[in-house]
């Protein structure tokens, strides 16, 4: 588990950045942020367009920002949308956080600021997971 200054950064972070969805064709704004074993934040946001298959969901935005930095290890993902409910990560982000950290702490802030959070796993049993030789 993360600390709770951890968590409320965490949290700040993915607020801020949900605010920078281009999300012209759902008007479904999403903004996420993860946080390193080092200790920093990545944030990112969902980008969609017209070639609705292009599409980037806010979690890979800030998981791909990340890898891009050097950092390949996670202890946690703060998840914000412009829903009044609590919405999880869809399946192609499930898959790709679990690769790096089946144990990652997964914080979901719905429009209203209510917070939920869980461990990754819980929500992808059976994740897909090639065996290396």
């Amino acid at each position: 588990m993360i600390s709770k200054s951890q968590e409320n950064s965490l949290i700040k972070e993915a607020l801020k950045v949900l605010k920078n969805s281009h999300s012209p064709h759902s008007g479904f704004k999403v903004g996420a942020a993860i946080l390193s074993s080092t200790g920093k934040i990545y944030p990112g946001t969902n980008v969609e367009f017209d070639a609705l298959t292009l599409t980037v969901c806010a979690e890979r935005s800030a998981l791909f920002g990340a890898v891009s930095g050097g950092d390949k290890k996670f202890t946690a993902i703060a998840v914000a949308t412009s829903s009044n409910e609590f919405i999880y990560p869809c399946g192609l982000c499930r898959q790709a956080l679990v690769e790096f950290n089946p144990k990652m702490e997964v914080i979901l802030i719905t429009k209203k600021k209510k917070i939920k959070s869980f461990i990754l796993k819980d929500i992808i049993p059976n994740y897909f997971k090639l065996n290396r030789v």
